[in-house]
């Protein structure tokens, strides 16, 4: 790839020039930043140097491969090649591409940025129509992007970095001053459901009977739609085996494409175990003792008796073991909001909300527009007409499905959390340089050693 013509900075140049073969192959892990100090026996090393925050230009870059990338391609056939019958063809939940695939390009990761000025939300923007590697859009689009959350880094008290605040080592090297992480969090309700509806698409006789392995394998809300013959009964299929839906999938390709991009900016780059993913949303459960942290809100469902069997829930005054997260507020203003109670009066009313977010006035499938800048030559417009979307039934089932697990257990989904925290984070920093040419053979690469010249004269 060549820089284009409005790049000129030395530093974005060298990237862009980088082979990807030459980053893959000599990626490494740098947990040693600028200013920070070693104790290890015989190879301790004590840095002469202060920390060095990494500047706007370099975050803003790693701040654009969380965002937008342009539009998907909606490549999938629209009938079944055996008997030629429809098949939905619309499973989207955006058409915005992103620097990594998720699961129907659901998009459920949300990111932090923590540095010394602050803990900031990384807000996704649309796609912009200016120079993808131009250095003032950029930091424009990066200013755009953050909205600070806390006004300090974040992070427990001082002397609190034990378990389980933090893992081992991690301790001494994670999360220091002059450090830029970068957390993950995953909203997985709205694909939750819109996956649910995708799975119940299947042709007839292939359409699995939804089961509670937590609720002594009763069907989920599925009786009627098993008894009507629209799903199989022969076919079951565990609620607890369907998981995050593998949407938590996209932050770890997220992150290592982020890896990838600071190690050939020449910046120490590092992904390892995060803040205690508790501690760090203000999970009530941990909040006493290390405080509301991010301060997400969390629900904690009403005890029931049958808990005790459902969950190992002992006793009521033990119901904060089912807490989860289900959304972020700042300034008035909700951040991440999860498709269930309370972020909507109820269950049936959080999956009409996705069906609209698909379907409905203004959404993704009703903008012709964005279509046809991904289509050409009228194709735009045959796609929409053509590809099948979700049959009634298919709705309603699903729908039927998110009642019962609200109903039954108390929260949605029950199985896993709305959010899930995939308990890693990226950290990039400045290298102390010395520390890797004293102890390690090739210990930096050229665009370590060039990158002060690069990125900062």
């Amino acid at each position: 790839m060549s820089a284009p013509e409005k790049t000129r900075h030395a530093g974005l140049e060298d990237l862009l020039a980088r082979p990807l073969w030459e980053t893959v192959f000599r990626r490494r892990t740098h947990r040693v930043s600028r200013g920070a100090s070693v104790p290890a026996g015989s190879m301790s090393y004590t840095s002469p140097h202060q920390s060095m925050p990494l500047g706007e230009l370099e975050e803003a870059v790693l701040i654009a491969l969380t965002g937008c990338s342009g539009l998907s391609m909606p490549d999938r056939p629209f009938e079944d090649p055996r008997d030629h019958k429809p098949i939905m063809a619309k499973p989207n939940l955006n058409m915005v591409g992103r620097t990594a695939g998720s699961p129907d390009n659901a998009q459920g990761t949300h990111f932090f940025l923590i540095n010394d000025s602050g803990t900031y939300y990384l807000r996704k923007l649309p796609p912009s129509r200016q120079a993808a590697f131009d250095p003032d859009a950029l930091i424009e689009r990066a200013r755009q992007s953050k909205v600070r959350v806390l006004d300090h880094r974040l992070d427990v008290a001082e002397g609190m970095r034990d378990f389980p605040a933090y893992l081992d080592s991690n301790r001494f090297l994670s999360n220091l001053a002059g450090t830029t992480l970068f957390l993950p969090v995953v909203d997985l309700s709205h694909q939750y459901i819109n996956a649910l509806m995708y799975l119940l698409t299947q042709p007839d006789g292939a359409r699995p009977t939804l089961v509670d392995d937590r609720n002594f394998y009763r069907p989920a809300g599925v009786r009627k739609w098993v008894k009507n013959g629209f799903l199989n009964p022969d076919l079951k299929l565990p609620l607890g085996a369907l998981g995050p839906m593998r949407t938590q999938i996209e932050a770890d390709l997220l992150l290592q494409n982020m890896m990838l991009a600071a190690d050939a900016m020449g910046l120490g780059a590092w992904i390892h175990a995060s803040l205690s993913p508790q501690i760090a949303l203000g999970d009530p459960k941990f909040s006493r003792t290390y405080g509301r942290m991010l301060g997400f809100d969390f629900v904690t469902p009403r005890f029931r008796p049958a808990d005790i069997l459902r969950w190992q829930v002992p006793l009521p005054k033990y119901a904060d073991l089912r807490a989860h997260p289900v959304g972020l507020r700042a300034g008035g203003e909700h951040l991440i909001k999860c498709a269930c109670p309370p972020n909507h009066p109820s269950m049936e009313d959080a999956v009409d909300s996705v069906v609209r977010g698909k379907f409905g006035k203004g959404g993704i499938y009703e903008d012709q527009d964005v279509f046809t800048r991904i289509y050409k030559n009228g194709y735009a417009q045959r796609y929409l007409t053509e590809a099948g979307e979700y049959d009634q039934q298919v709705i309603d089932c699903a729908r039927d499905i998110c009642v019962y697990i609200h109903a039954t257990h108390g929260r949605f989904p029950a199985h896993t959390d709305a959010i899930h925290v995939p308990g890693v984070w990226l950290q990039t920093h400045h290298l102390e340089s010395e520390y890797y040419e004293r102890f390690f053979r090739d210990g930096l690469t050229d665009a370590h050693r060039r990158h002060a010249s690069r990125w900062h004269e």
